[in-house]
């Protein structure tokens, strides 16, 4: 568990210390979730790990490739399982579950809206928007996994009518049911938000 942002940044730290000692010169990541919500100042939590989304690789063409997986994944782990020991983190501290969503599409323009950090001389980190997250947010509270933290992350995000407009559409192309546009609809009344839930 994190409680601040340094506790963040030093263990992402550490992990780029930890790549390096495996011979990994550089490694790109796109992190969403709480971890990012809090580093850019969105909110201020406690949170339980750190959500990779992607892995970024380049083409020849220097055209930017989100993975789910990455090429350096047996060194990726080893130094992710030093830094859970150096810092006695729960096992899965680091992980790319949210990476998932690669499958159904990204909220257009996600890569040009991220801001990147760099950890040591080759980590990399790109943390998703506030927009994004509003994206992602909603879906997951719609979802009700852990719909308490998303719905807080939600209101704190303080998004406008056509952010949460954008954020509805999007949710719905990832699930076309019409049980879940009624959930959606339901959790956006609840926020206030019925005018955005009429457009729907």
């Amino acid at each position: 568990m994190f409680g601040n942002v340094k506790e963040i940044e030093a263990v992402l730290l550490a992990l780029a210390e930890q790549l390096e000692a495996v011979g990994v010169r550089r490694l790109e990541i796109v992190v969403c979730g709480g971890a990012a919500l809090n580093i850019l100042g969105f909110v201020k939590r406690t949170t339980k790990d750190v959500d990779i989304m992607a892995f970024v690789d380049e083409s020849k063409d220097g055209i930017t490739i989100l993975n789910k997986t990455t090429p350096l994944e047996s060194e990726f782990l080893n130094a992710a399982e030093r830094v859970k020991n150096d810092f006695n983190l729960p096992e899965h501290w680091i992980n790319a579950v949210p990476a998932s969503v690669i499958d159904f599409g990204l909220p257009n323009g996600l890569m040009d809206r991220v801001e990147i950090r760099k950890y040591g001389e080759n980590l990399i980190v790109r943390f998703i928007s506030r927009y994004d997250q509003i994206h992602f947010k909603l879906y997951a509270a719609a979802d009700q996994t852990r719909k308490d933290v998303h719905y807080q992350d939600l209101i704190d995000l303080k998004p406008t009518v056509g952010e949460l407009e954008d954020a509805a559409r999007w949710c719905m192309t990832h699930d076309i049911s019409a049980v879940f546009k009624e959930v959606l609809i339901d959790l956006l009344t609840q926020l206030g938000r019925k005018d955005v839930a009429d457009k729907l």
